[in-house]
C-alpha cells in the first residue's frame, strides 16, 4: 500500500476510506426521495393555446381584436398588449381567437405560456426558447440557474426568424413576471398578456385593453352558438340578463344545455330555476364532467383562486371585505357606505382602504362614478362568494351589512333637495331585506328600508319611495307576517307616497286597511296608528271627503298630543294641516283662535328654519288667502317660496306648491300678468317632474288658464 487514499462517488454514492479492514454493507435506491419536490415539467406544447373550452364564436370583441390586429400586418411588431378584466369575462377567449387569427391568416409563430405561477411561467418561457432554436446544453444551464433563464429565452424569440406572437396567460401574480424580467418586446413579434391585475404599474410599456362582460344581445347569441334549440333569441336575453352577461357563466350555461339528453331544458326553464335561487351550482353543472377539473374554468371557484392568494399574503382582510359585499346587491354601493366604524364587526376599519385596493387590483371590484363615488361586484361573483361562506359567518356579516346601511341612512328623514345617494342605496336595502337569515335582522333591515324609502319621500323623489316601500312591505310580510309592525308601517309609507304620485283612489283603499289593523292591534293613540291617519285625511280631503277628513285630522291632532306632547314636530304638523282644511269661518275659531298664531308657537318650540316651521308659515299664508287678508298673505308667502328655493330647490313638490299659492295671491291684487308667469313656470316643472295627468299638475293647467282668461278680458267701462 502506497499510504494514498483516492475516491469517487457520483450522484447520492459515498466514499468510504480506512487504512485498517473495514465491512460496509450500503443498498442504493435510485429515484426521489419522498420529501424531494420534483422538478416542474415542461409543457406538452407551447404552439397550441392551453384552454379549456374554446369560444364557438367570439362576440362582441370586435374593437379590441382589430386593435390586436394591427399588431401583425406585415412589418409590425414590437408591442405589447394586456388583456385584464374580472375572472370570467373572456380575456383568454379574447386571446385565444387573435392567436388563432396571428398565426392562420399572417402567417405567425404561435407560442403560448401559462404564466399563472413561477414554475409554470419558467418552464413554459423555456420552452419557447426551446422551440426558437436553443441547445439542450443553453437549456440545461438556465434550468440549474447557471445562466439567466429570462435572457436565453429573450436572445432567441430576438434571433427569430418568423415573426411571432406570444401569449402569456393568467398572469394574475404579476410580480413572477416583474422578478424574473420575463415581460418584454421584441421587435420580431406581438406579446399578449391576460390577467385579473389592472395597475398599470404592473405593465410599463405595454397597452391595456379593458375585457367586461357582454352586451346583451351578444350574450344571448352566445348562449344560442351553444345551446341553439334551446330557445328563442328574446329567451337566450333574459337568460343572459339573470347571468350578468358574464362569458363564462354563458357558456357553462350553454354547455348546460347543449349536454342534456334524456330532458332537455328549455332557456326558459334554465331562467326560472336560477330565479328560484339555483344560481352557481346550476351554471357549474355546465363544465365537461369527464375534464379534469379546472377552478378557472368553474364561476364557483375561479375567484377561490385569488381569495387563496389573499391569505397567503397575509391579507385576510381583503377576503373578509369581498364576502361583506357580497351581502348587498351587485349594484354600484357609495363608498361612503363602507367609511364607518360599524364595519369594524366586520375587519378592522384602519384595514379597510387596504382591503379595498388589494379586491381593485385583483379587479373583484370596480370604481364607478354615479356622481357619488360607489364600487360594484359582479352578480355571480358576488353569488359564488356567499355560497361559499358559512352560515355562522354570513349571519354576522349579513348584521353588519344592516347597521352600515342604517347608518347611512338619516335617522329622522327631513324634507330637502334630491339626493341620489338615497336612490343607490335602495337595491342593497332590498337585498339585505331578501337575504335575512333570521327574523331578527328582517325586521331590522325592514325597518331601515322604510326609513329609507321616508327619506326619499321627503326628497320629492315620490316613485322611488312608493316603488321601495312597496316592495320592502311585499318581502316583510313574506318573512314576518302580514299584521307585524313594521310591515303595516311600510304599507303606511306605501300609501303616503301613492297619494303624492296622485294615486288617491288606491291610497285610500291601502290607508284604511292599515289604519283599521294598527288601531285594532296597537291602540287609537299608537305613533304609527295616527301617522297612518294622518296620511289618510290627506287623501280623503283630496278626494272630496272633507268632513271626514276633518274628523280625522282633529282625532290625530288630539292623539298626538296625548302620546307625543303638545311640541312635538308631528304634533306641530298635523295641527299646521288644519290651517289649510278648515274653511275661513272655522279657522279663526278652532283652539278659540289659537291656530292663527301657529308660526309664531312652531318658531319659538323648533326654531325657524325648521321644516315644520316653514310648513306652518306656508299653510297661514293659505289661511289669510282664504280669509281675504291678500296684502298679508302676499308677502308671508313670497317669503316661504324664496326659504323653499334656497333650501330644496325650485322643482321640488313644496316648492312648486308655494309659488302657486304665490300665483293666487298676485291675482287678487290685480297683477295678472306675473301671476301668468309665475304659474306658467310651475305647470312646465310639474309636467317634467310629476307628469301631465297627475292632479297637482292638472289642477295647476286648470288655474294657469284661470289666469290668462283674465289677462285677457279687458276691462270694466
Amino acid at each position: 500500500m502506497t499510504g494514498r487514499l483516492d475516491g469517487h462517488a457520483e450522484d447520492r454514492g459515498r466514499v468510504y476510506q480506512a487504512l485498517g479492514d473495514q465491512h460496509i454493507s450500503e443498498h442504493h435506491h435510485h429515484g426521489r426521495r419522498a420529501d424531494e419536490v420534483e422538478a416542474p415539467q415542461g409543457p406538452d406544447s407551447v404552439r397550441r393555446p392551453s384552454v379549456g373550452r374554446p369560444p364557438v364564436v367570439l362576440r362582441d370583441r370586435a374593437g379590441v381584436l382589430e386593435r390586436l390586429r394591427a399588431s401583425v400586418r406585415e412589418g409590425q411588431g414590437g408591442e405589447a398588449f394586456v388583456l385584464y378584466g374580472m375572472g370570467g369575462c373572456g380575456k383568454t377567449a379574447v386571446a385565444y381567437t387573435f392567436f388563432d387569427l396571428a398565426t392562420r391568416e399572417c402567417g405567425r409563430a404561435g407560442l403560448w405560456v401559462n404564466a399563472s405561477d413561477r414554475a409554470s411561467l419558467r418552464a413554459g418561457m423555456l420552452a419557447v426558447a426551446a422551440d426558437r432554436g436553443a441547445a439542450d446544453g443553453e437549456l440545461l444551464a438556465a434550468r440549474n440557474g447557471l445562466r439567466p433563464a429570462a435572457d436565453l429565452v429573450w436572445q432567441y424569440l430576438d434571433r427569430s426568424q418568423e415573426s411571432w406572437v406570444l401569449v402569456l396567460d393568467n398572469a394574475d401574480h404579476p410580480e413572477i413576471l416583474r422578478d424574473g424580467s420575463w415581460l418584454r418586446t421584441s421587435p420580431r413579434g406581438t406579446v399578449v398578456v391576460t390577467t385579473r391585475r389592472p395597475a398599470a404599474r404592473w405593465w410599463p410599456g405595454a397597452e391595456l385593453q379593458y375585457i367586461g362582460v357582454l352586451p346583451r344581445e351578444d350574450a344571448a347569441r352566445v348562449l344560442r352558438d351553444l345551446a341553439p334549440h334551446s330557445g328563442t333569441q328574446q329567451e337566450a336575453a333574459q337568460v343572459a340578463d339573470r347571468l350578468g352577461r358574464l362569458p363564462l357563466a354563458l357558456t357553462l350555461a350553454g354547455g348546460f344545455l347543449s349536454q342534456q339528453v334524456l330532458a332537455p331544458w328549455t332557456m326558459e326553464a334554465y331562467g326560472r330555476r336560477l330565479e328560484e335561487g339555483a344560481g352557481v351550482e346550476l351554471i357549474d353543472q355546465g363544465a365537461d364532467a369527464l375534464s379534469e377539473e379546472d377552478p378557472r374554468h368553474l364561476v364557483g371557484l375561479t375567484w377561490q383562486l385569488t381569495l387563496d392568494a389573499f391569505e397567503s399574503r397575509g391579507l385576510p382582510e381583503a377576503t373578509a371585505l369581498l364576502r361583506l359585499l357580497a351581502r348587498f346587491a351587485p349594484e354600484p354601493l357609495p363608498l361612503s357606505l363602507l367609511n364607518h366604524d360599524g364595519i369594524g364587526a366586520a375587519l378592522p376599519r384602519a384595514r379597510c382602504e387596504t382591503a379595498l385596493r388589494a379586491l381593485l387590483d385583483q379587479s373583484l371590484t370596480e370604481l364607478v362614478d354615479t356622481g357619488e363615488r360607489c364600487v360594484q361586484s359582479h352578480a355571480v361573483l358576488l353569488d359564488s362568494v356567499a355560497a361559499a361562506t358559512s352560515a355562522e359567518l354570513a349571519a354576522v356579516l349579513h348584521t353588519t351589512a344592516v347597521a352600515l346601511l342604517d347608518a347611512a341612512v338619516p335617522a329622522v328623514p327631513d324634507a330637502g333637495p334630491h339626493d341620489p345617494k338615497l336612490r343607490l342605496l335602495v337595491p342593497h336595502g332590498l337585498a339585505l331585506l331578501r337575504g335575512a337569515g333570521d327574523r331578527t335582522t328582517s325586521a331590522a333591515a325592514l325597518a331601515v328600508v322604510t326609513r329609507l324609502a321616508a327619506a326619499l319621500h321627503r326628497t320629492g323623489d315620490y316613485l322611488s319611495a312608493r316603488e321601495t316601500a312597496r316592495a320592502a312591505a311585499d318581502l316583510g310580510e313574506g318573512r314576518l307576517g302580514t299584521e307585524h309592525r313594521l310591515v303595516l308601517a311600510a304599507g303606511s309609507r306605501t300609501g303616503r307616497a301613492l297619494f303624492r304620485l296622485g294615486e288617491y283612489s288606491e291610497a285610500e283603499v291601502l290607508l284604511r286597511r292599515v289604519h283599521a289593523a294598527q288601531e285594532r292591534l296597537f291602540g287609537t293613540d299608537d305613533p304609527d296608528t295616527l301617522d297612518s291617519r294622518h296620511g289618510l285625511q290627506l287623501v280623503l280631503g283630496n278626494l272630496g271627503a272633507r268632513d271626514e277628513a276633518v274628523s280625522l285630522l282633529r282625532s290625530t291632532v288630539a292623539g298626538r298630543r296625548r302620546a307625543l306632547g303638545a311640541d312635538h314636530p308631528l304634533t306641530l304638523r298635523s295641527r299646521s294641516s288644519l290651517l289649510v282644511l278648515l274653511s275661513a269661518s272655522e279657522v279663526v275659531q278652532e283652539e278659540d283662535g289659537a291656530l292663527l298664531s301657529l308660526p309664531a308657537e312652531c318658531a319659538r318650540s323648533l326654531g325657524p328654519e325648521h321644516t315644520v316651521s316653514l310648513g306652518a308659515r306656508h299653510n297661514h299664508a293659505w289661511a289669510l288667502y282664504q280669509l281675504g287678508r291678500f296684502d298679508e298673505a302676499g308677502q308671508k308667502i313670497r317669503l316661504v317660496s324664496e326659504a323653499y328655493r334656497r333650501r330644496f330647490g325650485p322643482d321640488h313638490p313644496v316648492a312648486l306648491s308655494a309659488r302657486q299659492l304665490l300665483s293666487r295671491t298676485l291675482v287678487a291684487r290685480g297683477h295678472v300678468a306675473a301671476a301668468v308667469e309665475i304659474m306658467t313656470d310651475v305647470v312646465v316643472r310639474r309636467e317634467r317632474g310629476l307628469g301631465a295627468d297627475h292632479p297637482f299638475t292638472v289642477a295647476g293647467r286648470r288655474l294657469l288658464g284661470d289666469f290668462t282668461s283674465k289677462e285677457r278680458r279687458p276691462p270694466a267701462g
